[in-house]
């Protein structure tokens, strides 16, 4: 074979390895996460706020629990708002623990002396509302999933399941309990940046996502070492910017 031909087959080869390397990997429900491991039993605490140019407006505490127990793991989630009374929002949700294939999740929001309860089951092919559930208001939801889906409002903690490294993407599918069908969205790591943590400085991963919305994209930041998340800033259609960052 002529050098010239060798050349040029040789760039081909590795251009091709490079776009494969480069594409989006598709995170099957029901196959084991590459860094299940460093997801710990144990709470974290975020600030949500809303900053609007100089202004910062705070929004809610948010805790997130991980607790493992045997075949089953689950993340108990709670909103604390500012205001009297103040407004509270508590996720209870479980999984397999070997996969994270999501099995249940409970949503309570109780706001203006309301309260609301919401219920549903995670199969393979559908999502349904929890029959036996009290008071269910989701109790007749019965949503197909034509690909096994993860739950969206548990995000964080798979995303720190992932192997994050320089030019990793992931392809998620995911659905939002009770709102429109399942869809996938795409997590690229968009480069690395050390930023300032509760403790100290925290090198990090920068994660990003347009949740399917161009002209949209939050970011998140994931320590390199235990890949929690630390900080995540979300734009909003006013031009405002959600952010949620790490207290403990």
């Amino acid at each position: 074979m002529p050098a010239p031909t060798r050349t040029i087959l040789a760039v081909t080869l590795l251009a091709c390895a490079f776009a494969a390397q480069a594409a989006p990997q598709y995170v099957a429900v029901g196959s084991p996460l590459p860094r299940f491991t460093l997801l710990k039993e144990g709470s974290h605490r975020y600030l949500r706020y809303v900053k609007d140019g100089e202004t910062n407006t705070p929004m809610d505490i948010w805790q997130r629990t991980v607790k493992f127990d045997g075949k089953r793991f689950t993340i108990h989630q709670r909103w604390d708002g500012a205001g009297k009374p103040a407004p509270v929002k508590i996720l209870d949700s479980s999984f397999d623990t070997s996969t994270f294939r999501p099995l249940q999740h409970t949503r309570i929001t109780e706001r203006d002396g309301k309260r609301v309860v919401e219920g549903f089951a995670f199969a393979p092919e559908r999502i349904t509302g929890l029959a036996d559930l009290a008071d269910n208001t989701q109790k007749d939801l019965n949503m197909a999933s034509p690909e096994a889906t993860f739950n969206f409002e548990t995000d964080i903690e798979l995303l720190q399941a992932l192997p994050l490294a320089a030019g990793y993407e992931a392809e998620i599918n995911f659905y939002h309990p009770g709102g429109s069908a399942p869809a996938r969205y795409t997590f690229k790591v968009a480069g690395s940046e050390t930023i300032n943590g509760p403790s100290g400085a925290v090198d990090c991963w920068i994660v990003t996502t347009d949740y399917n919305r161009p002209g949209y994209v939050s970011r998140f930041w994931f320590a390199k070492a235990t890949q929690l998340m630390i900080r995540q800033d979300s734009p909003m259609p006013d031009g405002k910017v959600l952010i949620k960052t790490l207290l403990d």
